[in-house]
């Protein structure tokens, strides 16, 4: 399950769209492309990388984990929130954002720069001598100010990245291996704006998909309201709710996750 999410220049949030995915069964493991790893000179998520310190206090990050332990004191599914700055870096936005503003700013001032230089007005070298400064001035740009690269990034584009991270994180970090197969993933992602629940196996094979979609939407209306650990907290205590019918607490058990993971 997956809902986008906008936000508004207050720093609030907005839904902007229904759901559009499904809730992931964990069969078998993704490969991993690295998306998590630095790139772009070892500047992987440098412009993304403060998202998510605003988005969480300190005590609110550990509210959510006594809130994890609570609900997991119920039951023997594993519970991992996790929130990331962003999915992918999106390089080509960066190209194509520079290129769609340098090209036309690059063909209206080959003329007068030309007559500037006593050259033809429509000299093809004066025209390529700006698109190059312009391009590097607008990659720049685009690669820095977060809502102009959001303009060169499809909706599907953002879904399947966001789809991939959140998938590529739930074995990452081992969801897949609990014992009863019972690991269940809320991921937020805030560049792109959009929540994922994924559940495994253990849990999909009693729990219908259909029982996630009020959880998603209760995060993210919590986020559009401002009150994201707050709506955080209440997606995990529904989540300890609904898993406790299924998979209630056992003898033995013991807490095989992290209870929380903010990546910055």
């Amino acid at each position: 399950m997956v809902v986008d999410f906008s936000v508004h220049p207050e720093g609030r949030f907005q839904v902007v769209a229904s759901a559009v995915g499904v809730v992931v069964s964990a069969a078998a493991a993704p490969q991993d492309r690295g998306k998590g790893e630095p790139d772009e000179g070892g500047h992987r998520g440098m412009i993304m990388k403060d998202l998510t310190k605003g988005f969480l206090s300190q005590t609110e990050r550990e509210k959510i984990i006594e809130t994890v332990k609570e609900a997991e004191e119920l039951t023997s599914g594993e519970i991992l929130p996790m929130v990331v700055s962003a999915s992918y870096h999106y390089p080509m936005a960066n190209v194509v954002g520079g290129g769609a503003m340098a090209l036309p700013l690059s063909i209206a001032l080959t003329p007068l720069t030309g007559g500037l230089f006593w050259m033809e007005p429509q000299n093809m070298w004066v025209f390529i001598a700006l698109f190059a400064v312009l391009f590097f001035v607008f990659h720049e740009i685009v690669k820095r100010v977060r809502w102009l690269k959001r303009l060169f990034i499809s909706k599907e584009e953002m879904e399947e990245e966001v789809k991939e991270s959140a998938i590529t994180h739930f074995f990452r970090e081992g969801l897949h291996r609990t014992r009863d197969e019972t690991g269940i993933l809320i991921f937020i992602s805030v560049f792109e704006k959009r929540v994922w629940v994924l559940a495994d196996r253990g849990i999909n094979s009693k729990v219908h998909g259909g029982q996630w979609e009020e959880i998603v939407h209760m995060v993210v209306k919590g986020i559009k309201e401002g009150r994201q650990a707050h709506a955080i907290c209440q997606a995990v205590q529904k989540v300890g709710l609904v898993l406790r019918e299924f998979f209630p607490i056992r003898s033995g058990d013991t807490n095989e996750l992290d209870n929380l993971i903010v990546k910055e």
